[in-house]
This record gives structure tokens, sequence and C-alpha cells, in this order.
């Protein structure tokens, strides 16, 4: 339930900030009619089930993505839960999730990142840190830098070379947060997979229809796939190169979980 509740929460930001809003107030309202919606009408994904995606007011539609976000956040959190028990790993990737199921909805649908939710993230990641069993405070900070310099540096290098900006600010700032979650190793695994994941899924998009891609929700797919299956991701690689195996690493360059 607590999942759902910040799902139906997370709803109100992902609707509200790209717009400048405030999420606290006023409370929710109907996007059709703009009518406040009554406490029985918002509970998460059953009302949209009870009120067959309408709205009691004027009867327009409720979009799916609505009570979509709200199981969303809600399998997620249980999902931590049950993979890490009721841990310091199973908050942290919660967090993680929670943010990352925002900023990716938001970019995809307004190519913008909030810096509420990229710098936000980043200081709950950093003040996740200093709590036993999470990524540790150095290698925090170490993926935060790492994570904003590099995507800086190939923004930077980007424009150079098509002589247009090749990544948002939203991007960089929200690498930070990613590497304040993940550590450096994770940083890097998350630019590559979705370097690699924007380009082969949306790239082809891009070239056809010219609209850039939303890199933000290719990183937060990235970036979730870096925390649930990095060090395995970091044995295979290590294997198949025949180098030193994971555990021989400091554990500040690999993914922390």
């Amino acid at each position: 339930m607590l999942g759902a509740a910040l799902g139906s929460f997370l709803n109100v930001c992902i609707t509200r900030m790209p717009a400048g809003d405030s999420v606290l107030r006023p409370r929710s309202r109907c996007p059709a009619c703009r009518a406040t919606i009554r406490w029985r009408d918002n509970l998460p994904v059953l009302s949209w089930i009870f009120l067959r995606a309408k709205c009691r007011d004027c009867g327009g539609r409720i979009p799916v993505r609505y009570p979509a976000i709200e199981l969303a956040t809600a399998l997620g959190w249980a999902g931590m839960a049950w993979l890490y028990g009721t841990s310091v790993a199973a908050l942290t990737g919660a967090v993680l999730f929670t943010l990352l199921l925002a900023i990716a909805v938001i970019d995809a649908r307004h190519y913008i990142i909030p810096d509420a939710l990229s710098l936000g993230g980043c200081a709950a990641g950093l003040a996740l840190s200093a709590l036993p069993g999470s990524t540790p405070p150095l290698a925090a900070v170490a993926g935060a830098v790492l994570g904003f310099g590099l995507l800086h540096v190939v923004g930077w290098l980007g424009e150079k070379a098509f002589r247009k900006p090749a990544l948002g600010g939203g991007d960089v700032k929200m690498m930070a947060m990613v590497g304040a979650f993940l550590g450096p190793g994770g940083a890097l695994l998350t630019i590559f997979l979705g370097a690699l994941a924007g380009s082969l899924v949306y790239g082809p998009v891009s070239l056809r229809t010219g609209k850039p891609v939303p890199f933000g929700t290719f990183l937060a797919l990235g970036a979730a796939i870096s925390f649930l299956f990095g060090d395995t991701l970091f044995d295979e690689y290590l294997r198949a190169a025949a180098a030193e195996p994971l555990s021989a690493l400091p554990r500040s360059l690999a993914p922390a979980c």
C-alpha cells in the first residue's frame, strides 16, 4: 500500500512538475474539468477501476497511466522488499526506482528532467550513503562527480562535433543522481546501457521523425539494470575478458546494491 500511495503522489509530480506547479497544493484535480477529486475517488488503482476510468463529475476519461504508475510503484517497492528484505539496500533501491520512474515518464512526455528530481535525488543518494549497507560515502561522491562530469564532457564533444546541443542539462544532472546511488562503476554502466538502448530502440524513430531521443528515459532504464544486475554484468564481462574476478576489484569500482 505504501508503494501505491507513493505512486499516487508520483502522478501528481509527473503532472505538475513540468509546468512548474506546486506538488502540494491544490489537492488532486480531474485533468479534464479541474474538479477536486474526493478522497474516496483517489484510492490508488482501485478508484480508477471502480469509476471505470471516468471522472465522477464530468465523465471525462482518466488516462490509464495513472493506475499504471501507481501499480508500477507498488510493484517496485514490493520487489525491493522481496529481493533485499527489510534493509538499507531495499530502501535505497525503492527510492532510486521511484525517482527513475518519474524521470523516465516526464522526459518521455516533455523532454525535460526537473531539478527537484535530479538534484534532489542526488542529495537523497548522498544522504543514504551514510547508512551501512548502502553505497559507501566516498564512492557515492565519486559516482556523482564522475556521472556528472563524464556526461558533461560527452555533451560538450557532441555539441562541437554536430554544431548543436547534443545533451540536455537535465541528463547531466540526472547522472549525478545516478552516480550518488550506484557509485562510479554503476554510473559508467548506466551511461553505456542508456546510450545502447536509446540508439537501438529510439534511434530509428529519431532518424525518421526528427524527434530527439528522450535520453533521460533510457538512462533511467540503464540505471535500473545497473542496480539490479550490475555485479552480474561486471562479473560476466571480466570473465569473458579473462580478467581478475570482480571480488578482487576495489568495491568502489563496482556498482553498489
